[in-house]
């Protein structure tokens, strides 16, 4: 029988974060009671047993750490008795103190090491993943994308502040930076389907694309340039689309200018843009059900979506295609239709026969 771990490595990884943060409550409690009974104990022996402030805080100190180095001053009737009840009291909340701090520094750093391990057999468990480098705007942007196809997905990033934001997230984060060596090959770029460097160094994403064409030839490299240089050099350097943000923006506005219905539907057609219409690529397995369909068959089977391009093998791409057109596995089909139908096609495609 299978452990939990190894049927959902994720799930492990989480819990033992929880762990860890429970443990750090518990030491925050501990730490907390202690301090109120140093202070109480300090008040009880100033006004009780008739002593100063410092010799009513060394009192609290040694009674609850027991380390009977005798009293600062001789204690009356009245002294001895608050002495005995703050011993009864305080002993045990000190060494509960104890034992949460121990629990922290020696467990917390077992659960850590252990945590580790967890995301190492996690990332080496995942296939057909995408690496995200750098996790910016437009990095988030790539993110929430594959995130809403449910397409696994490996961040790496060095700054803490977003690697503690996205801890205990349904997605490893590796908090180094993609330049490092070992750290391509911790994420898994070996079984990787594409891998993004979207870092705001365009030298950091000329290395990401060498190294990430050298440990896996056939990876899909996409790369944030800045500047046309930057573009030539990842294009160079094997990334099969480099995107300049700056020049995609620019050109937004200018189509919502000069051609405002072009850029209405492609707000559309984009991922969140409305409900209307969806703009989606589907791949023809082998074993499909629509494998050997011609297009205008497509409403036979209750689908009703527009093939906008058909881009086959090595072939140029084919715009608008005839309706006579068959379907072949391997097949990259550009379709255009409401959700309700583009998803119906989806099922279809994946549909052995």
């Amino acid at each position: 029988m299978e452990s939990a771990f190894q049927r959902d490595p994720a799930s492990q990884l989480r819990g033992a974060r929880d762990r860890n943060a429970t443990t750090a409550r518990h030491l925050q409690v501990a730490l907390a009671v202690l301090a109120m009974l140093i202070g109480l104990g300090t008040l009880g022996f100033t006004w009780i047993g008739a002593m100063s402030w410092i010799d009513g805080f060394y009192m609290a100190v040694t009674t609850l750490s027991t380390v009977g180095y005798g009293e600062a001053q001789p204690l009356g009737p009245g002294g001895r008795l608050f002495a005995a009840g703050f011993i009864l009291v305080g002993v045990g909340a000190a060494l509960y103190t104890v034992a949460a701090a121990a629990e922290f520094l020696i467990a917390g750093r077992v659960r850590d090491w252990m945590g580790r391990k967890s995301m190492d057999r996690l990332l080496a468990t995942m296939q057909d993943h995408v690496i995200v480098c750098g996790y910016g705007r437009l990095g988030q942007s790539v993110g929430a994308e594959l995130a809403r196809s449910r397409v696994a997905q490996v961040i790496i990033d060095e700054d803490p502040a977003i690697a503690a934001r996205l801890e205990g997230g349904p997605h490893p984060i590796l908090l180094a930076s993609a330049a490092d060596d070992g750290v391509l090959e911790a994420a898994g770029i070996a079984r990787a389907r594409a891998i993004v460097a979207a870092t705001g160094s365009e030298a950091v994403n000329v290395f990401i694309a060498l190294a990430a064409r050298e440990a896996n030839p056939t990876i899909a490299v996409h790369a944030r340039a800045e500047t046309e240089a930057g573009v030539r050099r990842l294009r160079s350097a094997g990334a099969r689309q480099v995107v300049s943000p700056y020049h995609l923006g620019g050109q937004r506005l200018a189509h919502a200018i000069l051609r405002p219905a072009v850029a209405d539907f492609m707000e559309l057609a984009s991922p969140g843009g409305g409900s209307e219409i969806d703009l989606e690529e589907v791949v023809i397995p082998s074993d499909s059900a629509l494998a050997g369909t011609a297009l205008g068959e497509l409403g036979a089977h209750r689908v009703h979506v527009s093939v906008v391009a058909i881009k086959r093998d090595r072939d140029p791409l084919v715009l608008n295609p005839a309706a006579d057109v068959a379907l072949r596995a391997g097949d990259r089909v550009v379709v255009v239709g409401d959700r309700e139908n583009v998803t119906r096609l989806a099922e279809l495609v994946a549909r052995p026969r």
